[in-house]
């Protein structure tokens, strides 16, 4: 595991048990998928990137517009063939259907896991089992400059 990769997942963890809330991003009061990432980001990385619009739940999933696939293209690193821990995960909730959850890889191999915000449980871990690991349309690493 790299050296972002380990600090990735150690400040994911430390954001379980945050409520689930829509647009926020704030560890312990409340974060969404975006959030935590947003927040993992800052931690590891520094100021974000670029400013964050206000954006709906569906992700502008009836137009079929790539939000959130683009911006991970914009600020993320394309990850290699191996997942490794620190992964960025991006899924596609429905067939047909645009990407709009995130999750971070916690443990590879042979009994994945990953972080996430999820309506209804707020900041988890959970195993990446076959019913996730179909969804993932998307695997990006932060960038090395955050070490």
């Amino acid at each position: 595991m790299s050296a972002v990769g380990t600090r990735v997942v150690a400040e994911a963890r430390s954001w379980i048990g945050t409520p689930y809330v829509h647009q926020a991003s704030t560890k312990g009061a409340g974060a969404d998928c975006l959030g935590l990432l947003r927040g993992v980001w800052r931690a590891v990385i520094g100021a974000e990137p670029e400013a964050v619009p206000p954006y709906t739940r569906d992700w502008a999933e009836p137009f079929g517009d790539e939000v959130l696939a683009r911006a991970a293209l914009r600020h993320l690193c394309p990850a290699g063939a191996t997942p490794a821990p620190g992964d960025v995960l991006l899924f596609r909730m429905r067939d047909r259907g645009i990407a709009k959850h995130l999750g971070i890889l916690a443990e590879a191999g042979a009994q994945p896991t990953f972080v996430h915000a999820y309506s209804g449980h707020g900041v988890i871990e959970n195993a990446l089992g076959v019913p996730w690991r179909r969804r993932i349309v998307g695997r990006f690493r932060f960038p090395e400059k955050g070490v």
